[in-house]
């Protein structure tokens, strides 16, 4: 393996001569304050494919040498490899951590699997040394369990392919018009009632084709304590996302005094069972604001992120423009019309949040009518959300969908499993450039990072969502975490060169990655399903 095969490409690394430190049965680590995790990490998961126990040893016994060192950047690391050994020192315990992950990256991609290949083997790392930091302070993915459930070991493998690639945010969108994930002890329907649908639409919208099944799932309040504190091991941040007010008709489903009564039976309505956007939204009443103020108290309990995600994007704001209701409201508040009604609804729970120590962050919508200082922007429909943001001094998240939403197909033709949305290229995300040209320095610094995003309305298990996810995401991870030249101007041609280990890795991982020569035969899914979300261009 080639010393520069790492991914993300670090900012410093040179070889120290010829050589390799070899680790054997009296190869320990020494924890320096603060690097104890770390320390467990690496004897439970090197400790397990190299069959090496890695004990605990005083600094100079240790080969592995772990420490915290003030001087470096909190999710900076410095890692040496000579003839004694490895020191691996961070800024802070983050830092030592994605040390870490290159020291395994180091140690070659069956370092991945979790039992060794054969007994005995020998496991070396290189003499090198390897100076590094990440560009954004935001690296994220996010997964919507909403529109296809992911069981709980299926979201703790995530987080692990998260951390392996440096990624240090999992925004987990857990409530949709297709189902409710998370239990809220309070209100139970949403649970009982709210997280299943009797069908599922197969395919696109536009497919003519259903899934007759069930189809549902929750997380218990136990699991999302289980899930936190995996990540957090990990240093990795879940910031939850409670969609308000739109994408909302499993909670309307459950609990109907929350839709708009008087221009619809909300009584009616089912879990959604098919996609796009959604008429049924939230009614601006007292009582939906009591309702979703209990669940805010709920998820802060579970979640200590300091980011709540609300949502806030495809609100349709014809049921409140037929509703007296939401009529009266406006004119009570003295509002302009709908949208500063949806503005209305945010700012609310901005303060709300605000009051408890949390910061509220939404998609771009949000910005309409109005937004409230201390909110953040995660911009989804192309940079125009995240520029204005930024220049209206609110900090922003890049995640357009014409660039980063890997639910989108990664090759022209229909050749892909369900060839929707734009196409986007591992080489067209490893191009992808968060920070737009249009915002001077300092608005820039209200650029936070960026976000990968996979909605799953047609990925219906987890191998589609490692199909579609891998391996662009390795270049998304080399995007957020890298310092790398203007889009036009990167070696696309080293980064493949690089994947070719990473592939190996990933294998390793058992990851279900596109290959890239394209998908495999079963994997093609041509007709109806194919047919391209309306309004983006068919060979983008």
């Amino acid at each position: 393996m080639d010393l520069l095969d790492l991914i993300p490409a670090p900012r410093h690394v040179s070889s120290d001569g010829d050589g390799s430190y070899v680790l054997d049965s009296g190869t320990g680590i020494s924890a320096g304050a603060g690097t104890e995790p770390t320390a467990r990490w690496l004897r439970g998961t090197l400790g397990a494919v190299t069959e090496l126990p890695l004990p605990p040893q005083t600094e100079g016994a240790a080969a592995i040498r772990l420490a915290i060192d003030p001087s470096l950047g909190a999710e900076s690391y410095r890692l040496r490899v000579t003839e004694t050994g490895v020191d691996l020192a961070g800024g802070g315990a983050a830092g030592v951590f994605w040390g870490a992950q290159t020291l395994r990256q180091l140690l070659g991609p069956d370092a991945f699997r979790r039992a060794p290949l054969t007994a005995g083997r020998q496991w070396a790392v290189p003499y090198v040394t390897v100076e590094d930091s990440p560009r954004f302070g935001w690296r994220g993915a996010m997964l919507d369990v909403a529109r296809h459930f992911m069981p709980k070991d299926g979201v703790l493998r995530f987080i692990d392919l998260l951390a392996a690639h440096k990624l240090n945010v999992f925004h987990f969108h857990l409530s949709d018009d297709q189902g409710w994930r998370v239990e809220i002890k309070r209100y139970p329907k949403l649970t009982q009632d709210a997280s299943w649908r009797t069908r599922t639409k197969w395919g696109h919208r536009a497919s003519e084709l259903w899934d007759d099944k069930p189809h549902g799932g929750f997380y218990t309040q136990d699991d999302i304590r289980e899930i936190v504190a995996y990540a957090h091991a990990r240093h990795i941040a879940v910031v939850p996302e409670i969609d308000l007010p739109g994408h909302s008709q499993a909670a309307i489903h459950a609990y109907p005094e929350l839709g708009n009564t008087d221009v619809i039976d909300t009584s009616s309505l089912p879990v959604w069972d098919t996609w796009g956007i959604n008429p049924n939204v939230l009614a601006p009443t007292d009582t939906t604001l009591r309702f979703y103020e209990g669940v805010f108290e709920e998820l802060l309990d579970l979640f200590p992120s300091t980011f709540i995600h609300v949502g806030g994007d495809e609100c349709p704001k014809d049921q409140w423009r037929q509703s007296p209701t939401a009529q009266a409201r406006i004119k009570e508040l003295g509002l302009k019309d709908e949208d500063e009604l949806q503005s209305w609804f945010i700012r609310h729970f901005d303060t709300w949040l605000s009051e408890r120590g949390r910061r509220l962050i939404g998609w771009d919508e949000i910005l309409e009518g109005g937004l409230a200082p201390g909110a953040a922007v995660s911009s989804w429909r192309g940079y125009g959300g995240g520029i204005t943001a930024a220049k209206a001094g609110h900090d922003v998240v890049m995640c357009p969908e014409q660039q980063v939403y890997l639910d989108h197909r990664q090759a022209p033709g229909d050749d892909e499993p369900v060839p929707i949305g734009f196409v986007r290229t591992l080489e067209d995300v490893y191009r992808f450039e968060p920070v737009p040209p249009q915002l001077t320095e300092a608005e820039a610094r209200h650029v936070l990072g960026t976000q990968a995003n996979l909605w799953t309305e047609v990925m219906e298990n987890q191998q589609r969502v490692d199909y579609q996810a891998f391996p662009r995401l390795a270049a998304f991870c080399e995007v957020a975490w890298s310092e790398l030249p203007a889009p036009a101007e990167r070696d696309y041609a080293d980064f493949e060169r690089r994947m070719a280990s990473h592939f190996r890795r990933l294998d390793a991982l058992g990851v279900g990655y596109r290959p890239p020569s394209g998908p495999l035969p079963w994997q093609r899914r041509p007709g109806v399903l194919g047919r391209p979300i309306e309004g983006a261009p068919p060979n983008v």
